[in-house]
């Protein structure tokens, strides 16, 4: 096995050199914090990633001081590290440079606080990371910039990371994205998008344009649908309030998944950069058709788990879809008449993230099939997202014996047995492309915009007074509406 802890295992660790700096995050007692954002930077510290002089200051109205907070972080990241041994020394070090301030988000004398801690440890490269609720983001933005904490030095940077939902419709993300813009330019403005740190997810980038196979078939001409499912098998995890609120439609397919659909179908780069690569993401995302409102009941469809109006926190008459999958088609040449069919939900039969591409079948089947079923079972290229990140492919093949018997078989690429090392969490990839400064796997402000546009008319639809989301048993694959949503344009959900 690999020595995870040995720094010469990753090349890119020192041509990817982080500068000294400091991160100031937002609301650093919430879950996101413990969960996530330390561990992630504890393992990179680990890895020998960051910096001796990586400082952290942390805030929330939480009468905190530093040595409290430092141990509140240390349980959260022996508790939360589960793949990474924690080291005594190693945190003993880190934490020396981890700071605390105590004080309200609109307060301005707690900026001027953060000011001057960020005067006396000398870091003129600061990350503000807001780890708040989305209502407080244009305030924050405001308050840094009236202290004067946007403004950097000669060859230094300030950056900001933001985490999603970015708006809650166009009008909302508009207004957001102008107040953010009024203190930070927008190449230092970071929207952070988990789902796009995930290696599967960059890995589609390597598997189509870094292999001469797959790239000439990744079109009209040769794919017959794509099929992307975000499923959980869990409900609403004591967040009922804030879900009542956002929505399955808002929670992923809007940001998430309808980044990975972009990811999918975008047209090549000209080169592997930043502005490049967002681009092609956000041309693809202004060729998605926009659904006219009598398209809507043909195109999307919602559904509600039984028994979320009971959850904590969610009102008895919620109408919150849960469930929500909806069908888009792209209008440019690669894709016309490619139906790309999405769809996320909670309370489903299991967790399983993955984009499943069908091939034409063959246009004339030559040789029994085993099964019986050959036609309807064409080649299917799958990359697994989560739980085991992976791609399989599924072609036909004679099987052993007299006469020509064919059946479906699988060829599996695993992560895990192929690398054997770990696979670095989407919050250290994202986490460490901020600090360097490569916005890659970041979403810009007109992407965001781009991707209100496509939901918009659905989520109008599904707010009218008149409307009921239909309800769906917990363990299902949401409600029998979203089967026949597929069914009108003779395909079926891949239910696997």
């Amino acid at each position: 096995m690999p020595d995870d802890h040995n720094p010469f295992a990753d090349p890119l660790r020192f041509e990817r050199r982080v500068p000294e700096c400091a991160m100031v995050i937002f609301g650093a007692n919430g879950d996101l914090t413990k969960r996530k954002l330390l561990p992630a930077l504890y393992r990179l510290a680990y890895d020998r990633r960051l910096p001796a002089s990586f400082a952290i200051i942390g805030n929330s109205r939480t009468d905190l001081g530093d040595d409290e907070f430092r141990n509140n972080m240390r349980d959260a990241v022996q508790k939360f590290s589960e793949d990474t041994a924690f080291d005594p020394d190693l945190w003993s070090r880190f934490a020396k440079n981890i700071y605390y301030i105590a004080g309200d988000m609109n307060d301005p004398s707690m900026y001027q606080a953060i000011g001057k801690r960020i005067g006396e440890i000398e870091r003129h490269n600061v990350l503000f990371y807001l780890s708040t609720q989305p209502s407080y983001y244009g305030a924050v933005a405001e308050q840094i910039g009236a202290a004067g904490l946007n403004e950097a030095g000669p060859g230094a940077w300030r950056r900001i990371v933001v985490e999603k939902p970015f708006g809650h419709d166009l009008e909302s993300a508009r207004a957001l994205n102008q107040r953010l813009q009024a203190v930070f330019p927008e190449n230092e403005i970071y929207r952070i998008d988990h789902y796009l740190g995930k290696e599967t997810v960059q890995n589609i980038l390597a598997f189509r344009f870094g292999n001469g196979i797959f790239e000439p078939l990744w079109n009209r001409r040769y794919i017959n649908q794509v099929q992307i499912t975000a499923a959980e098998s869990i409900g609403v995890e004591g967040r009922g309030g804030y879900y009542q609120e956002a929505g399955a439609l808002r929670d992923m397919i809007q940001n998430h998944l309808l980044q990975v659909l972009a990811t999918v179908a975008m047209e090549p780069a000209a080169v592997f950069e930043p502005d490049a690569v967002r681009d092609e993401r956000a041309k693809l995302l202004r060729s998605i058709k926009i659904m006219q409102p009598e398209q809507v009941p043909l195109y999307a469809v919602p559904g509600q788990y039984d028994g979320f109006r009971e959850e904590k926190g969610v009102d008895p008459g919620s109408n919150t879809d849960t469930f929500a999958a909806a069908t888009f088609f792209i209008e440019n040449w690669r894709w016309a008449g490619v139906p790309f069919f999405v769809r996320t939900g909670k309370k489903l039969p299991k967790r399983s993230t993955e984009i499943a591409i069908q091939y034409n079948s063959a246009p004339l089947s030559l040789f029994a099939s085993g099964d019986g079923d050959l036609p309807k079972r064409p080649n299917l290229l799958i990359l697994r997202i989560q739980p085991e990140e992976g791609i399989s492919l599924r072609f036909v093949s004679k099987q052993p014996g007299a006469g020509m018997h064919v059946r479906p078989v699988s060829m599996d690429f695993k992560y895990g047995a192929s690398f054997g090392g770990r696979s670095p969490s989407a919050y250290e990839t994202l986490l460490i492309d901020a600090m360097i400064g490569d916005a890659t796997l970041y979403t810009r402000q007109d992407m965001v915009e781009a991707s209100w546009r496509v939901v918009e008319p659905i989520l109008h639809a599904w707010q009218s007074p008149n409307f009921r989301v239909p309800l769906y048993e917990p363990g299902t694959w949401g409600p029998p509406e979203a089967e026949k949503m597929l069914e009108r344009q003779g395909r079926h959900w891949r239910n696997a």
